[in-house]
């Protein structure tokens, strides 16, 4: 099967022709809904997701009930590929942000066929080093950046992952991945609207002035952007 007869999904469509029929068989296609918990942290993790569309955010939770994001995976990458390389739970929850659609397989099917294959092995790797490379930048930033500057460098790679299509977020979402109250969203994403660079509208996010979003986003965004694409040899 041609590469452009196959899901859209990055790492099945790096997959030689004979690699990705080793996966085949074991492929269904699912919807993502929004809101759904694909696996928590601390459960095992018994299907593994490779999305065509949406967004999914893994989310870790602390005891006082809030929350922060750690990476996005859409499109480019894989949902619980640590499942195949090694035996042990989730480090998060994984929760469909942006509904769409995936292909779906079987934790331990992906892990006998990785094993016969050293080509998916390594891409499982890359793909894994890649969600790191999220979480660690995404440590420092929380810690460093503006509320302000954090919010642009989430929204510019949300909306690579979703073809630039708006994005179906509330404020409330939005404070809850970035890890901050709600009315500190509401101030920076009134600021953004009123400067043009987003339109807000009933639960509804559309980027207007990429550049000028691109120029209110911390070094965050290029960095993750140079190390992911140097790991999995792309761009979106």
């Amino acid at each position: 099967m041609s590469a452009s007869s196959r899901p859209s999904n990055h790492l099945l469509q790096t997959l030689t022709a004979a690699e990705f029929e080793l996966l085949r068989p074991h492929l269904a296609t699912v919807e993502l809904a929004k809101q759904a918990v694909l696996f928590e942290a601390g459960a095992p993790i018994d299907e593994v997701y490779l999305p065509h569309s949406g967004m999914v955010s893994m989310i870790i939770g602390f005891a006082e009930g809030e929350t922060v994001e750690v990476a996005k995976i859409g499109r480019d990458s894989v949902v619980g590929g640590a499942a195949a390389l090694h035996d042990g739970p989730s480090l998060a929850d994984a929760v469909v942000i942006v509904p769409g659609v995936a292909s779906i397989i079987a934790a331990d099917r992906l892990h006998a066929v990785m094993e016969g294959s050293g080509i998916l092995r390594d891409l499982l790797v890359r793909h894994q080093q890649a969600l790191s490379v999220q979480a660690q930048q995404a440590a420092t930033c929380h810690a460093s950046h503006t509320v302000e500057s954090r919010l642009s460098r989430w929204l510019l790679h949300a909306r690579e992952l979703c073809d630039g299509e708006p994005l179906p977020l509330t404020q409330e979402c939005l404070a809850q991945l970035l890890g901050v109250r709600r009315n500190a969203v509401s101030i920076v994403a009134h600021a953004f609207q009123e400067a043009g660079l987003i339109r807000y509208s009933r639960g509804n996010i559309e980027i207007v002035d990429l550049e000028g979003l691109r120029k209110t986003a911390c070094e965050c965004y290029a960095a993750v952007r140079t190390q992911c694409g140097r790991l999995l040899k792309t761009t979106l």
